[in-house]
């Protein structure tokens, strides 16, 4: 599975942007998916996950109640809404899949999109 991530871009605190994962590839209905940022001097994080149905969706305790994770598998598509940004929000944004379920662990994922900047501004 092939990834391309967009949706990026600068918003005030308290905006909203939605990410979009686009895959290519027939297999996708069978990938879970979770999105990872990183922020400059810091190491990769997991920002929320969501297995091949839809069905179980996770969340980092910094996010939860502002970001929702979605996907529509006729588009091969995962989404990532993001509200109330804060500036601590701000990071290269990644997507990446593995078999089946989602993961908190980057490392048990293979395919990586290419990641899109997300600032939000004070």
């Amino acid at each position: 599975v092939q990834l391309q991530a967009s949706g990026g871009g600068l918003v005030h605190t308290g905006g909203s942007l939605r990410l979009s994962c686009a895959a290519s590839g027939r297999t996708f209905i069978r990938v879970g998916v979770a999105w990872f940022r990183q922020a400059p001097g810091k190491d990769r994080e997991f920002v929320a996950g969501i297995n091949w149905s839809g069905g179980s969706t996770g969340y980092a305790d910094s996010v939860k109640g502002r970001f929702t994770i979605s996907r529509d598998n006729a588009k091969n598509t995962v989404y990532l809404q993001m509200n109330s940004l804060k500036p601590e929000d701000t990071a290269i944004y990644y997507c990446a899949s593995k078999p089946w379920e989602w993961s908190n662990e980057e490392t048990d994922f293979g395919s990586w999109g290419q990641g899109t900047q997300v600032t939000v501004s004070s």
